[in-house]
């Protein structure tokens, strides 16, 4: 009794077993058969890309004197205004320098008041010489001086003549040597004015590499400036920019933010993919070629305040542009 009922409970077990196994794929298969109708469309009027990051000016400052760092009125991460005052350096050789042009303008400028009254006293000379010749020439020709009289007042108007043109070059020099200081006192002033660094745009001081009292060169990196403004660099593949245009929407996931969307738009297309634009672009006329996708830079700006969240320069972003 016990065996037929084993076997007729198998017997009823058996179809629901065998409806399951088919039931069952064809579930999953309509599953993914939906998902990928769904990924089909949505690929067709979004296109995305994962090789993308966030973008900034970011402002490298350098002194343009060298010298001993005085005061520093900068820390990490400080937020600066445009014209703040962010870095003294030691001004007393400048001022030195400054001074010294300023006297050697002085003296030049006294020389060059007595090379023009030399000018003007050989200019003299030479008027009254050049008139004493004429007369005596006029008179020579009617025979009533001698011919002694009239080479003297020729080598008088000859040597007067040379005098004035020494005494005019000097006042040139010294004219051109006055004209050589102003331009460096000029330079001087500038220089000295370098010695105070200003910001030249609101932003975040970062890479602060300088201390006070340390020894800074020309052109040397202290510290950077980032500005607020921030965009998305996002480089998709050449096949996924066919429909996009400039103006698109777009919607930017940061990984920062997990799940949080920001707004945005397509504001510029590169006109060359980004293998073409590096330093080293490739040369693909060679005999080892081989077809690789390239990708094109495409700038997205935010169409919204990003000023609440703490966006920066070099964050992985996921834009999706919505092409049609």
């Amino acid at each position: 009794m016990e065996e037929n009922k084993n076997a007729e409970t198998q017997k009823d077990t058996r179809p629901e077993f065998k409806k399951k196994r088919v039931f069952v794929p064809i579930i999953v298969f309509i599953i993914f058969f939906i998902c990928a109708i769904f990924y089909s469309i949505h690929n067709y009027f979004y296109k995305s890309t994962d090789d993308a990051f966030v973008e900034g000016h970011i402002i490298t400052v350098s002194p343009r004197v060298s010298g001993i760092v005085t005061d520093l009125k900068i820390e990490d991460n400080q937020e600066v205004k445009k014209g703040d005052l962010l870095l003294e350096i030691d001004d007393n050789d400048y001022k030195v320098k400054l001074m010294q042009t300023e006297a050697k303008l002085q003296e030049a400028e006294s020389a060059l008041k007595m090379a023009e009254s030399e000018t003007e006293k050989t200019q003299s000379e030479l008027t009254f010489a050049q008139n004493d010749f004429d007369r005596y020439s006029k008179m020579y020709e009617k025979g009533i001086t001698s011919k002694q009289a009239y080479e003297e007042s020729e080598t008088k108007l000859t040597a007067a003549n040379l005098n004035n043109k020494s005494a005019q070059a000097k006042y040139d020099e010294i004219n051109a040597s006055i004209k050589r200081l102003e331009s460096e006192i000029e330079e001087n002033k500038l220089n000295l004015s370098y010695t105070k660094i200003y910001a030249v745009q609101d932003g975040l001081i970062t890479n602060r590499s300088v201390e006070e009292g340390n020894y800074v060169q020309t052109a040397q990196p202290l510290f950077a400036i980032v500005p607020d403004k921030m965009w998305v660099v996002a480089n998709f593949k050449e096949t996924q920019i066919a429909n996009m245009k400039k103006g698109q929407k777009v919607k930017i996931k940061i990984d920062t933010f997990g799940s949080k969307k920001f707004l945005g738009e397509v504001e510029s297309i590169q006109r060359s993919t980004g293998a073409k634009a590096s330093l080293f672009p490739p040369e693909n006329a060679v005999g080892s070629y081989v077809k690789i996708v390239q990708r094109v830079p495409v700038k997205i700006i935010f169409k919204e305040d990003i000023s609440q969240y703490n966006i920066v320069p070099g964050m992985s972003v996921i834009p999706e542009v919505k092409v049609r």
